[in-house]
């Protein structure tokens, strides 16, 4: 049996992805978690062989419980389950270090695969992906002004990018008003911008941003 712990805030999508594995002729055993810290306190407290994990909860970034998933059992395979697009986060969440990227339009059968490649030690890479990694690779020193954002900074920007003013954000992040002020005023200065407009088009330009 295959252990697996499902991280999403949508019970529609937990109760979709159990209703999957189900199908399986009992190869699976499901747990659920609503919010991050949910998540990290069933990693810590239970056995399990896999996690999928939607990066977009509120609180506690995806990023963020992804990278405490990894300092506390590095050997426990995380696959992010999301709809962002790989162009938007599949990187990032790579070099956190998950085994694995899938977007949740994603064919059920293509999510029993990735779950089995990573269960085994493998890594889950679609072609997409795949090409991302590639390029990074290849890059030389001059990357995209946005790689020199932290994963929180990256994340508000794609928020201010999305239209969310600032109580909204705070809100969305349980986070304080001041604090979304300060990440906003460091990524504007690591962005060299002035304005959330310049933001907006930037986000835009680079497909970071729905």
């Amino acid at each position: 049996m295959i252990r697996v712990l499902i991280g999403d805030d949508h019970a529609i999508v937990r109760q979709g992805l159990k209703q999957i594995l189900s199908d399986e002729k009992k190869q699976f055993v499901c747990g659920e978690a609503e919010n991050g810290q949910i998540v990290l306190d069933k990693v810590l407290k239970e056995i399990w062989d896999v996690v999928i994990l939607d990066i977009s909860m509120p609180g506690i970034s995806g990023l963020e419980i992804l990278k405490e998933i990894k300092k506390n059992r590095p050997k426990l395979p995380v696959l992010v389950l999301t709809m962002h697009s790989e162009d938007q986060f599949a990187l990032r969440s790579i070099k956190a270090g998950a085994s694995g990227y899938l977007k949740k339009d994603s064919a059920p059968e293509e999510l029993v695969r990735a779950i089995r490649k990573v269960v085994d030690g493998g890594k889950y890479v679609n072609q997409q992906l795949a090409e991302i990694l590639a390029s990074d690779i290849e890059r030389d020193l001059d990357k995209p002004l946005h790689d020199r954002l932290s994963d929180r900074e990256y994340q508000v920007m794609r928020l201010i990018a999305s239209g969310r003013t600032s109580k909204q954000i705070a809100d969305e992040l349980a986070l304080s008003i001041k604090t979304i002020s300060t990440y906003r005023a460091r990524l504007l200065e690591k962005m060299r911008m002035k304005t959330n407009a310049e933001l907006t088009h930037y986000a835009i330009q680079n497909k970071l941003v729905e």
